[in-house]
């Protein structure tokens, strides 16, 4: 696996990964490749898990390199001292197109591994703002201030505006360009359209933090190729369709 390295020093290294790619290795398949092996493998070194993304979630993600940063670095995230930024495509224009999500958040009765909203669960807080807006979609800048399984998901979907592509929140269907091109036609080399993107649309955009010594890290994972492509069709097709 080709690792695109963010950011390193001697005691942490931050990772810009792919979508797709399991941080850890999965209990029920330990065979399939995860982001730590890969990593482990290459420094020729054990790393230690500091926080985690979704599996198809790309974007920025830190490791410690040793039990001291690790023991620091999680104190950080659990103690909300970590900025975290995401950004996501989402079905829908938000309205309005700034503002907070204060929801509880906890496991679902019936379904595993799915959460839900609840009054029981534990305390969740989203902002979220617009950046970019069409007829059918919105492109969202998200901080969390806590960190909740699933939780922009989980709070995008309970304001009726779940990331596009969501499997879990969502209708889970790719993105088309026939679904925002006026005439669309399918070229006759492709028996079947394909998605400009067929995974959940959410990046790990940038993470800042202090380290011991009070030096800032401020580390930012560029838009991947394929989200960045939706946005470029959708300025491009998106208001002339309606």
């Amino acid at each position: 696996m080709d690792l695109d390295i963010l950011f390193e020093n001697n005691d942490l290294i931050i990772i810009n990964k792919p979508a797709g790619v399991l941080v850890i290795p999965d209990r029920f398949n330990s065979a399939l490749p995860s982001l730590g092996r890969s990593l482990e493998a290459k420094l020729g070194q054990k790393i230690w898990i500091v926080h985690r993304l979704d599996r198809d979630t790309s974007g920025v993600i830190c490791f410690a390199k040793n039990e001291a940063a690790h023991k620091y670095l999680s104190t950080l995230f659990q103690e909300r001292e970590v900025s975290k930024y995401y950004v996501g495509l989402v079905n829908g224009r938000v309205i309005p197109e700034e503002g907070r999500i204060e929801k509880a958040i906890t496991e679902h009765p019936t379904i595993k591994g799915k959460m839900v909203v609840s009054r029981k669960g534990k305390a969740s807080i989203t902002d979220y703002k617009v950046i970019e807006q069409w007829p059918l979609y919105s492109f969202v800048q998200f901080q969390i201030h806590t960190g909740r399984t699933h939780q922009i998901r989980v709070h995008m979907q309970s304001i009726g505006h779940p990331i596009v592509c969501d499997e879990l929140y969502g209708d889970g269907m790719p993105f088309l360009l026939s679904g925002i091109k006026r005439k669309y036609k399918l070229s006759d080399k492709d028996e079947q359209e394909r998605p400009l993107l067929s995974r959940l649309a959410l990046h790990a955009q940038r993470l800042e933090f202090k380290t011991e010594d009070g030096t800032t890290i401020n580390v930012e994972a560029p838009l991947p190729k394929d989200i960045a492509a939706c946005i470029k069709q959708l300025n491009k097709w998106a208001k002339s369709a309606y």
